[in-house]
């Protein structure tokens, strides 16, 4: 297996199964991150442009040292297949990274058997502007191990590691259903806007705004979000008024838990229908 290491970025040969828009998000992100282009090798059937130096295949190069890091970005229903061709040629040093929803660990070491490490990813959309929330768990221990994953996605933002399988469920729901769910409220915010007088174009740049400058002061306050809800909201005033609708019988609280309890359990229905054809 051919490798190097630079300091300040990750520099080993890396295979990319896949370059739809994540995977293509996260080809960019590296290559901006300072990883060598000629180091990178795109496996995709539909030729998808990259960047000049990147070697881009229609099949896995047989006959090659293993890649270093391999990261699956194909639908899982393409999983069988992909496996059948890829699995022969990794070795047992390859770390292998998934972004497949709902194919747990153990559905993708009967798949993969040689590679000791294998690592979950649940990348959010935000990710393709380096804005995203990136969510990884695997049974690597090796420090260094964990550490290459994490240089991996720290170009498409946030990177959080999660302790426990069983949580990736409410894990996809919360950070990578999420912004569906946010995009929503966004257009009901703006719709709302219409209903009450305001033309349609202004509405949505009055609500796409709001959200943004929201989201930035959460982050970046000590305050919990809470608290902040509650400085824009003077007794008795309009925002209170509004509020009172939102937390009328917890009606909004009951609205977000329905829809992540939907996601959570449409994910864990997928890793039951991976395991079932392992």
């Amino acid at each position: 297996m051919t490798s190097t290491l630079n300091t300040g970025h990750l520099q080993k040969t890396i295979w990319l199964i896949g370059c739809g828009n994540m995977g293509g998000a996260m080809l960019r992100g590296w290559i901006a991150d300072g990883v060598d282009p000629m180091l990178i090798t795109v496996i995709d059937p539909a030729l998808p442009d990259a960047p000049a130096g990147v070697r881009v295949l229609a099949t896995a190069p047989a006959g090659e040292p293993s890649p270093a890091i391999l990261l699956l970005s194909v639908k899982p229903q393409a999983l069988d297949s992909v496996a059948h061709a890829i699995a022969p040629l990794l070795g047992g040093e390859t770390l292998l990274l998934s972004i497949l929803a709902g194919v747990e660990i153990a559905s993708l070491r009967a798949w993969f058997a040689a590679p000791q490490n294998i690592i979950r990813v649940m990348p959010n959309m935000p990710a393709t502007i380096g804005k995203g929330v990136t969510a990884l768990y695997g049974n690597a221990s090796d420090a260094k191990v964990r550490a290459e994953a994490t240089a991996l996605m720290l170009p498409l933002g946030m990177v959080e590691w999660i302790s426990d399988e069983t949580l990736f469920d409410a894990v996809t729901a919360v950070s990578g259903c999420g912004p569906a769910f946010v995009f929503r409220f966004i257009e009901a915010m703006a719709q709302a806007g219409v209903a009450l007088g305001l033309p349609a174009d202004q509405a949505m740049r009055l609500a796409l705004g709001t959200v943004e400058g929201g989201a930035l002061l959460a982050a970046q306050s000590s305050e919990s979000v809470g608290a902040l809800a509650d400085r824009v909201a003077s007794p008795g005033g309009s925002t209170r008024e509004g509020l009172n609708v939102l937390d009328a019988d917890a009606a909004l609280l009951k609205l977000m838990r329905a829809t992540l309890t939907a996601s959570a359990k449409r994910n864990a229905e997928m890793a039951a229908a991976a395991r079932a054809l392992t």
